[in-house]
């Protein structure tokens, strides 16, 4: 089973997700007593309980009426009527992390995560009702638009306050070519942004790196999301990097909105001696909590590391920059980061929808 944090793989029925859309984050979940130490709450079973059962009869009772009487027949769709109820009750939770998709959002969800995409590219998420920008893809129409903490508030002309975040996202992707206007609030402007912009094949290639400085013995490694092929990339570009005698590590992580847990802890892994804990996952049921460890496998410890962050920053780019900050390993240089403390869970079902659901919170 993999863990995300927005923005992530699918194993059987669950997957675990980041942003990602790369729609990721909340305010970041951290404990600790006088002494430093991460102090992880338990919850009552009366906390989590639900209470009494809910008659369903009104459900089927609104069903039925709208079948038997509604005028125009020819808008009734029961499929479309179904997804309608479920998306109405997912959403009833509030949580912009949890949410509902269905067959052709869990496809494009799952396009997503494995490093291609037609839209512009941004990754996006719910603040207090508004849709905000959490950060432009990097080499993606939207960078050269977009910033985050971007408050999108019209799509096409369409107030997105009416929309999901992944009716939001369904809006502004299309076929490469087709253009989307966007209306935007930006801090410090007074007033608002109008962007029409075109819509590209986004391929991510999520590690980049190259050796700077005069005797090109510094090497920037920039990571732009954990997704599927991260871990490979990184580990090749590890490979190659350990040809050269290299006196730093400049790790950036600005703008990285998430994905993969296990992704995030083989990073962690290459700096780390011995096998230290990574991030440890709360579960509701507290049987379930987890903790993630390094491998003992550390190519790169010993090496100067910088790791570059901002307010893009967010989930599993956080557990990355907590570890490294934890054990003393580096020094994190840039902005404070978004905060996003909580894990989702995607589990698919048999017509192809799938439900994105917060399931835990994640300690450093």
């Amino acid at each position: 089973m993999k863990y995300y944090y927005q923005k992530h793989s699918f194993l059987k029925s669950f997957v675990w997700f980041l942003v990602i859309f790369m729609v990721g984050w909340t305010g970041a979940f951290f404990y600790y007593d006088i002494e430093g130490q991460a102090q992880i709450p338990s919850f009552s079973e009366e906390e989590i309980t639900s209470g009494e059962p809910i008659d369903l009869g009104l459900f089927w009772g609104v069903w039925g009426t709208i079948d038997d009487s509604y005028i125009d027949v020819l808008k009734l769709n029961d499929e479309e009527m179904l997804y309608g109820a479920v998306n109405g009750m997912v959403d009833a939770i509030g949580d912009p992390y949890t949410d509902f998709m269905d067959p052709d959002e869990t496809s494009d969800f799952q396009e997503n995560m494995g490093g291609q995409l037609e839209g512009i590219g941004a990754e996006l998420t719910v603040e207090d009702g508004q849709l905000v920008v959490i950060a432009p893809i990097k080499g993606a129409p939207a960078e050269e638009y977009l910033l985050p903490g971007d408050i999108i508030y019209m799509i096409d002309g369409k107030p997105t306050s009416d929309m999901t975040v992944n009716e939001a996202i369904m809006a502004i992707r299309g076929d490469a070519g087709t253009t989307v206007k966007l209306t935007i609030v930006r801090d410090g402007e007074t007033d608002y942004l109008v962007f029409e912009i075109e819509r590209a094949t986004v391929t991510i290639s999520s590690v980049d790196w190259e050796f700077v400085g005069d005797n090109e013995d510094i090497v920037y490694v920039g990571i732009s999301q954990f997704i599927d092929d991260t871990s490979d990339e990184f580990h090749k570009a590890v490979n190659e990097i350990l040809l050269h005698d290299v006196k730093g590590i400049i790790l950036d992580v600005r703008n990285n909105g998430g994905g993969y847990l296990d992704t995030a802890v083989d990073v962690i892994s290459e700096f780390t001696d011995g096998k230290e804990k990574a991030v440890t996952v709360k579960m509701r049921d507290e049987d379930n909590n987890q903790i993630h460890y390094t491998s003992g496998k550390s190519s790169l410890s010993g090496i100067p590391l910088i790791i570059l962050v901002n307010d893009g920053s967010a989930s599993a780019s956080e557990i990355l920059a907590g570890a490294i900050q934890d054990y003393g390993l580096g020094t994190i240089v840039g902005e404070q980061t978004f905060g996003k403390g909580s894990v989702q869970v995607v589990e698919e079902f048999s017509d192809g929808s799938s439900l994105r659901m917060t399931v835990a919170k994640w300690y450093t």
